[in-house]
């Protein structure tokens, strides 16, 4: 039950990245979505939902990898 948990923590912020991603290709080749009123904005929405997504991850695995002890020297808590 702890995985499934787990895995649904990691689901969450894994789609707003690849929802990020989806809005960044589209800006890139001039599709733009109905509450953007600019492509740039729908850009930079799209990358802050990637960088947040990628973020949590990130910060979810090495909260994940310190507590058992598989980090280098320069990761660890001081």
């Amino acid at each position: 039950m702890a995985r499934l948990a787990a895995f649904i923590v990691l689901l969450i912020p894994g789609l707003f990245a690849a929802g990020g991603i989806k809005l960044m290709r589209d800006s890139i080749f001039g599709i733009l979505f109905k509450p953007f009123p600019f492509i740039w904005l729908q850009f930079i929405v799209g990358l802050l939902l990637f960088a947040a997504g990628l973020g949590f991850f990130a910060g979810f695995l090495l909260r994940r990898d310190r507590k058992n002890q598989r980090v280098q020297e320069r990761f660890k808590q001081k």
